[in-house]
């Protein structure tokens, strides 16, 4: 299907390729970008992003909107990261120019996403954690493509049991409670997987496997390869993810933001690059500050990388309220206030 000189191939059991029209373009397009969906959502919630990508980068990108966990996201974190390891691979054998990959993906989808990328990382050689932080030709590839953004919108990095992590339960202690013994009805192993109660023959919870390399992938190495990782979070209205656990952050951590940062992109409200720090150097007699022992650990297991930190607040939106669907535009008609979020992801985007 052509729009506007963008085409797009339906790719059955496997999403949506979308490229641009012009033949030229599309062949010299090497770099391709995996937009990943959250929970109960579908490739076509990308379909925004993924016509904007492909306008204003027609010769280098070619995207891919996942589909294949579509009506299947409640089979558990690594359930759906496999298939969406097997369809990553099926989209660069239909493409074999592809040299590059990025990673952008919304709430639940980017567990998912860096559930997939253990599992396709490959190291170009055997090397040491500190030549893998100096050494970016030993960093290794994804399904054998140079690694370049890692990027998240309103992802639930810290899970979703802590303190007002899911803000509809109101930070009330007893709703929360409730919600982690009961969640698993509701959302099957994923909601074990966000409430960090699984405990899959009597493996550590799996938020906390996915800081290491392990025998099911090396998720941290992967995580560590790519130039650039990227959290997008909303500062509040976002009733399904909450700030801190979106944004990799302790409560004392949380900016003070203003109305914008830039005219160009009004509700983007506070940025902010993290070195990476060594989580063995951390002092053991700093209050947790409200997270638990496993979100404590999480917030350090991540912050051994750098990460950029987007936060964006439609607090001035008619539709403010639907926050968690408006930070990726999931649909264009009622969702186009998170346009602008758009666009700062490509304005940043490497290439």
């Amino acid at each position: 299907m052509e729009n506007g000189g963008i085409s797009s191939t339906d790719t059955g059991n496997g999403g949506e390729d979308v490229y641009s029209s012009k033949e030229s373009n599309a062949f010299c397009a090497d770099h391709l970008v995996v937009m990943v969906h959250g929970i109960l959502g579908s490739g076509s919630d990308w379909k925004y992003a993924a016509e904007k990508f492909v306008h204003q980068l027609p010769d280098k990108v070619f995207v891919h909107c996942s589909e294949r966990n579509a009506a299947k996201t409640l089979d558990g974190v690594d359930v759906m990261g496999d298939r969406l390891a097997e369809e990553v691979l099926e989209v660069i054998r239909r493409k074999p120019s592809l040299r590059k990959i990025s990673f952008i993906a919304h709430s639940v989808g980017g567990l998912v996403a860096r559930y997939t990328i253990g599992k396709l990382y490959k190291p170009t050689m055997k090397v040491n954690r500190e030549e893998l932080l100096n050494n970016a030709e030993s960093k290794g590839k994804i399904a054998g493509l140079e690694p370049v953004n890692f990027i998240t919108a309103a992802t639930p990095h810290l899970g979703s049991r802590g303190n007002k992590q899911v803000p509809f339960l109101f930070g009330v202690t007893a709703f929360e409670k409730v919600a982690s013994c009961v969640i698993h009805l509701i959302f099957r192993r994923t909601g074990r997987h966000l409430f960090m109660n699984d405990d899959d023959e009597g493996k550590p919870p799996l938020l906390k496997r996915l800081l290491e390399d392990n025998e099911e992938g090396c998720f941290l190495s992967a995580l560590q390869s790519f130039e650039r990782r990227v959290a997008y979070s909303n500062v509040g209205y976002d009733n399904i993810v909450g700030w801190r656990t979106s944004s990799i952050r302790r409560n004392s951590e949380l900016p003070k933001w203003e109305d914008s940062v830039h005219e160009k992109y009004p509700h983007v409200v506070y940025e902010e690059r993290c070195k990476a720090y060594d989580k063995e150097l951390c002092d053991p007699t700093v209050e947790i500050d409200g997270l638990d022992e496993l979100e404590e650990e999480l917030v350090n297991g991540l912050s051994s990388l750098s990460w950029e930190k987007v936060d964006v607040s439609f607090h001035k939106s008619k539709a403010k309220f639907a926050a968690h669907s408006i930070i990726q535009v999931k649909d264009q008609s009622i969702h186009s206030d998170g346009a602008d979020v758009i666009q700062h992801m490509i304005d940043r985007f490497l290439l």
